[in-house]
This record gives C-alpha cells, sequence and structure tokens, in this order.
C-alpha cells in the first residue's frame, strides 16, 4: 500500500512509496537519507528499527514502539516521545535536546553522550538505562525512575529531580550544581567525587575593618 510521510503541521509529503507499514517506510526514509524534520510518526511500530543518524527533530513519536531501535547519532531535538517505548534502544550521541520524554520508557536504553539539555522526562521510566556522560542540564526529570542507572559523569546541572526515584543509580563524578533534588530518593546512590551536592550552605561573610590609628579598634560588618 501506499504510504505518506506527512509534515505533522503543514501535511507536506516528506517521503512516500509502496510499503506494508509506517515502520518500513521511515527505515526506507531514513535510508534514503530523506529529511523527516517535523515528520508525524504517531503510534510508528519501529521495533528493532535501524534508524541510525536520523533526522527526526520536532518530529511527533507519541506512542511510538522503537523498543529495541538503534537510533546512534540521531537528531530527536524538539521531537514529541510522550509515552513512547525505547526499552534497551540506542540513542548513544543522539541529540535529544528540548526533546518531550514525558511518561516513555527508557529501561535498559543506551543513552551514552546523549544531549538531553532541556528534555522533559517527567514521570520517565529510566531503569537501568546508560546515561554515561549524558547532558542533562536544565532537564525536567521530577518523579522520574532512575532506579540502577549509570548517571557516571553525567550532567545535570539545574536539573529537577523533584522526587525522583534515583535507589542504586551510579553518579559518580556526576555534575549536581543548581539540581533540585527534593524529595529524591538516593538510597544506596554511588555519590563518589560527586559536584556541587550536596550543596554548600550559604556562609555569612563579615567585613573586618581595622582602624589605621587605633590598632585596637576593630568594626564587623
Amino acid at each position: 500500500m501506499n504510504i505518506k510521510i506527512r509534515n505533522r503541521f503543514t501535511s507536506l509529503i516528506l517521503f512516500d512509496g509502496e510499503f506494508d507499514s509506517l515502520g518500513l517506510a521511515v527505515v526506507a526514509a531514513v535510508r534514503a537519507e530523506a529529511n523527516l524534520t517535523y515528520a508525524d510518526l504517531t503510534g510508528a511500530n519501529l521495533i528493532n528499527a535501524n534508524l541510525t543518524g536520523a533526522d527526526l527533530g520536532g518530529a511527533d513519536l507519541t506512542g511510538a514502539y522503537l523498543s529495541g531501535a538503534s537510533l546512534r547519532g540521531a537528531t530527536l531535538s524538539g521531537a514529541n516521545l510522550i509515552g513512547a517505548n525505547l526499552t534497551g534502544a540506542n540513542l548513544t550521541r543522539a541529540n535529544l535536546s528540548g526533546a518531550n520524554l514525558s511518561g516513555a520508557n527508557l529501561v535498559l536504553a543506551n543513552l551514552t553522550g546523549a544531549d538531553l539539555t532541556g528534555a522533559d522526562l517527567n514521570g520517565a521510566n529510566l531503569i537501568e538505562a546508560n546515561l554515561i556522560e549524558a547532558n542533562l542540564t536544565r532537564a525536567n526529570l521530577s518523579g522520574a525512575s532512575l532506579i540502577a542507572a549509570d548517571l557516571t559523569r553525567a550532567n545535570l546541572i539545574a536539573a529537577d529531580l523533584t522526587i525522583a526515584n534515583l535507589t542504586g543509580a551510579n553518579l559518580t563524578g556526576a555534575g549536581l550544581f543548581g539540581a533540585n533534588l527534593t524529595g529524591a530518593n538516593l538510597t544506596g546512590a554511588n555519590l563518589t567525587s560527586v559536584i556541587g551536592y550536596p550543596p554548600k550552605p550559604e556562609v555569612e561573610v563579615i567585613s573586618r575593618i581595622e582602624d589605621p590609628f587605633n590598632r585596637n579598634l576593630i568594626v564587623e560588618l
């Protein structure tokens, strides 16, 4: 049957052809190096698909099935991945900056070195996910499950980890400056060489002025 992949906003056809499913059409489009920016791929079945290096910036992948898929080096910045199944997916060095992954299933996903700057991972399932050296600056991880996740040397500056579950997570060398860990569960987490946690208490600085004419007179401000 004829499958048309359209722009989610303009309905412009980005790629089309005779395929048995939308998933197969997407794989063919990626192989043909088609630009799938803002593509409407809602609910697509892309299980174990090879999407290495795909350009899916701003695409709508709401509820898509991407378990076991290869998205190494793919561009998914600003993409909508709400409720998507990415179990065991390979997202090494992928660009997911500003992507919406709220409620997504990322169990055992490989996100080594991925860019998740400003991404929304609210309530996402990241159990045993590999986030080594991932950039999670300003990411929303509130309520996310990061049980036994590997966040070695990850950048979590200004990230929101409110009530996140980090039980048994590896945070060795991670950067947590300005991160919000209110209500987060860090039971059994490895915090070796973590930078910026716990936050340093504010210290009241007292200025001491010595009167040069009266060495015995010191004024504290």
